[in-house]
């Protein structure tokens, strides 16, 4: 059996602050928001997500960055978290790369 494997990603934002924000804001508004923009916001909220992980790891607190971030980043603002999302990040982004 072949081990699938993941494409890595850079540990960054790939779109501007005020970019997220504006989509943040169309979204919890339920206004239109096109595929692109969608995609967009839904690779910058897993970003953001595994960024916040990861600082929590550092400090050795790994257990109280679940429901801390995964509060602040989706429940919070309404959004629907990916499954696995804890897991999956190690995997997707690069371990160096910050």
């Amino acid at each position: 059996m072949v081990k699938k494997k993941t494409r890595r990603r850079k540990f960054k934002l790939s779109i501007s602050k005020k970019k997220y924000y504006t989509l943040v804001d169309k979204r919890k508004r339920k206004k239109k928001i096109s595929l692109k923009e969608k995609k967009q916001l839904d690779n910058s909220l897993y970003v953001k997500y595994c960024q916040c992980l990861k600082q929590f790891e550092s400090k050795d607190e790994a257990t109280k960055g679940y429901p801390i971030c995964m509060n602040s980043i989706y429940k919070n603002r309404g959004f629907k978290p990916p499954k696995n999302a804890s897991k999956n990040c190690k995997l997707t982004f690069n371990k160096n790369v910050r």
